[in-house]
């Protein structure tokens, strides 16, 4: 097969993964970075161009795509799209993803167990605020934000209404989340493919910071799952349209407890745990681009 891999980083373990592993059984990978690209919409006819020439003949797409350039990295996928390409990773599903409500929405609305969350921007009833997710302290993040940037652990009510505040005054829509004790500084990865989770590992800060993101300087071990975090991670997915993803769980005392869902992980797991990531995608790659897109039925 003919197979473009979307990625601003043709350096990067992830994106390498991937080609060696798809190079090794026979297919043809071309890295493309998408933020070089540009579209040309007309009737019957959407094209993508990469360095001057139309991209064609192409099979297959996986869209690495970073936070910063969503709208645009997901236009060029809905491109393809348009062809009638494969996606491992429907453009609306990335969009989607990037959304920290409307992933929380959809979450909730399968029954998923995530932290209690409120939503604000504009309202001046801070008290009010923390009251619903049972007073400081709290985790406030800013709507959109990846790697553990934009959020903030309030752990006083004097903090806590600081940090709203500012947010009011300048008119960012932010997120005020319940704080896990119990999870502080720990939380689970869950590598999903195709349905099924095939790695995990344990990230847990090395200081006394409470985000455990290995981006932040935290630590990623193996950890074997319980049934119920597994059946977590896979609705987890489901819910949210995404065959191949990362699902951001902490334990609590009432179960596990979603986080986030990363519609473009980062490879280090397999560093960490062993395994073969790169290897479970090319097989959903190879046992689905023949079957063509599937129509995504999240409606949101």
């Amino acid at each position: 097969m003919r197979i473009v891999i979307l990625s601003k980083g043709p350096a990067n373990y992830s994106t390498k993964r991937l080609r060696e592993e798809a190079e090794g059984r026979g297919h043809e990978v071309r890295v493309i970075n998408y933020a070089k690209c540009y579209v040309t919409v007309e009737r019957s006819n959407p094209a993508v161009y990469y360095k001057g020439e139309e991209v064609c003949d192409v099979d297959v797409v996986v869209p690495r795509i970073a936070q910063s350039l969503t709208k645009y990295g997901s236009s060029i996928v809905r491109q393809f799209e348009m062809q009638n390409v494969f996606t491992t990773t429907s453009s609306i599903s990335i969009v989607r993803s990037r959304d920290k409500l409307r992933s929380l929405q959809l979450l909730a609305k399968a029954g998923v167990g995530i932290p209690k969350t409120v939503f604000v921007r504009e309202t001046a009833d801070f008290d009010g605020v923390l009251e619903q997710v049972g007073g400081a302290p709290v985790i406030i993040k800013v709507a959109r934000g990846t790697h553990g940037n934009g959020v903030v652990l309030a752990e006083t009510r004097k903090a806590a209404l600081a940090v709203m505040q500012a947010f009011y005054v300048e008119g960012v829509n932010f997120l005020v989340q319940e704080f896990v004790a119990e999870s502080a500084g720990v939380d689970i990865r869950a590598f999903v493919v195709n349905g099924k989770v095939v790695a995990s590992m344990l990230r847990q800060s090395l200081d006394d910071d409470f985000r455990s993101n290995l981006h932040q300087g935290g630590q990623g071990l193996p950890v074997k799952l319980t049934v119920e975090e597994r059946k977590t991670a896979q609705k987890a997915a489901k819910a949210m349209g995404l065959a191949i993803c990362g699902v951001d769980m902490m334990r609590s005392s009432r179960g596990p407890l979603v986080l986030e869902v990363n519609s473009s992980p980062g490879f280090s797991i397999e560093k960490m745990t062993g395994a073969n990531v790169a290897a479970k995608i090319v097989d959903y790659i190879e046992q689905s681009a023949k079957a063509g897109r599937r129509k995504d039925k999240i409606g949101a």
